[in-house]
C-alpha cells in the first residue's frame, strides 16, 4: 500500500504539472491578448504596458515565466499561490485571499448536496432492483430519466420562480455580508440559502446514482457468491446488504470522488444562477475579465482537488472489495 501511495502522489504531481503547463500556454502565448495589456487596463501607455511585462516577468523566457509561476504551487505555508505571482489583476487582492475566503461556500454546497443524492439515489436504485418490473421500479426510472434529461441552470431557475418568488417559502440563496469563513458559510446553510441550490445539484446527480445503483446490484445478484450465500440458509435481507450492495457500490464511489472533486473545484452553473461566491463563480469572473492568475489558481486547485479524490477512491476500493489489493 506504501508504494502504491507513493507512485500515486507522484503521478497527482505529474498530473498538475501537465495541468498547470496547458493553462499557462492557453492564456500566455495563444492570441487572446497580452496578460500585462489586460493587466494595466484599456486606456494606457506603452510604457506602462512595458513596466509591467516586467513586473509579471512577461520579457523572460518561455520556461522562466513558466516557472515563476509552478513555484507558487507548492502547497507550503507561504509558498501556495505566492502573491508576488498569484495576485488578481481584477480585484487586486492576492489569490490565495480570494480562493480562501470562497472555499467554505463551495465546500458546504458541494458536501451537502452530496449527502442528498446519496440519500436519495442509493435507496431508490436498491428499491428498483429488488423490486425489478414492478410499480416501484418504473417509478424509479421515471424519476431517473426526468433527472438525467433535466438541465440543471433550468432546474435551478424553476425552484428559484416557485419557491422563491411565487411561493416565498425558501430565501434565494446568496451569502449575506458578514458571513464569513466556515462559520459564515454553515450558517447560511442553517438559515435555509443552500436548500435551492442543494436540491438542484441533489436531483440530478440522484438519478444517475440510482440507475447505476439499481443496474449494478441486479449484475451482482447473479453472482455465483450469492448464489452459495443463499445456499447457505442466510437470509434475503443479508443477502442483499451485506453481500450483494457491498460488490455493487464499488462503482458508486468511483462516481462519487469525481463528482464531489468536480464540485469542490467549483459549481460554475449552480454558484452562478444562485448568487453564490464560491470558486466557481469566481472562475466565470475571471475568464470573462481575462484574470490570468485567477484562472491558473482556480484550474490548479481544481486538479489539485480531483486528483486527491481519485487517490481516496482508490484507496477505498480495498475496503468495499475483498479481492481489490494494492501492491
Amino acid at each position: 500500500m506504501g508504494r502504491y501511495l507513493i507512485r500515486r502522489a507522484l503521478f497527482m504531481i505529474l498530473v498538475i504539472i501537465i495541468v498547470s503547463f496547458l493553462t499557462f500556454i492557453i492564456f500566455v502565448k495563444l492570441p487572446a491578448g497580452d496578460p500585462a495589456r489586460r493587466a494595466v487596463g484599456r486606456t494606457t501607455t506603452p510604457a506602462q504596458i512595458e513596466n509591467a511585462r516586467r513586473a509579471f516577468g512577461l520579457d523572460k523566457p518561455l520556461y522562466v515565466q513558466y516557472w515563476r509561476f509552478l513555484k507558487g504551487f507548492i502547497p507550503w505555508p507561504g509558498l501556495w499561490l505566492n502573491e508576488d505571482v498569484y495576485y488578481s489583476y481584477d480585484g487586486f487582492i492576492p489569490v490565495r485571499e480570494e480562493l480562501a475566503r470562497r472555499i467554505p461556500v463551495t465546500g458546504v454546497l458541494a458536501i451537502g448536496a452530496a449527502v442528498i443524492w446519496l440519500m436519495l439515489g442509493i435507496p431508490i436504485g436498491i428499491l428498483s432492483a429488488i423490486k425489478r418490473g414492478s410499480f416501484a421500479d418504473r417509478a424509479a426510472m421515471i424519476f431517473a430519466i426526468i433527472g438525467v434529461s433535466m438541465p440543471i441552470f433550468w432546474l435551478a431557475q424553476l425552484l428559484l420562480y416557485f419557491f422563491w418568488f411565487k411561493l416565498e417559502l425558501l430565501p434565494p440563496a446568496g451569502i449575506p455580508i458578514g458571513y464569513n469563513g466556515w462559520a459564515g458559510a454553515i450558517r447560511a446553510a442553517l438559515e435555509g440559502r443552500f436548500i435551492l441550490p442543494w436540491i438542484s445539484l441533489a436531483y440530478i446527480n440522484a438519478a444517475f446514482y440510482a440507475r447505476m445503483v439499481r443496474g449494478n446490484l441486479i449484475e451482482t445478484m447473479s453472482e455465483d457468491y450469492i448464489r452459495t450465500a443463499r445456499a447457505k440458509g442466510l437470509s434475503e435481507r443479508r443477502v442483499i446488504y451485506k453481500h450483494g450492495l457491498r460488490g455493487a457500490l464499488t462503482p458508486v464511489v468511483t462516481m462519487l470522488g469525481l463528482d464531489v472533486g468536480l464540485l469542490l473545484g467549483g459549481a460554475f452553473i449552480t454558484e452562478t444562477v444562485f448568487g453564490l461566491p464560491g470558486i466557481g463563480q469566481k472562475a466565470v469572473q475571471a475568464i470573462s475579465t481575462n484574470d490570468f492568475p485567477t484562472v491558473m489558481g482556480v484550474t490548479i486547485l481544481g486538479a489539485f482537488i480531483i486528483a486527491v479524490a481519485n487517490l481516496v477512491v482508490d484507496v477505498a476500493y480495498a475496503f468495499l472489495d475483498p479481492r481489490v489489493r494494492y501492491t
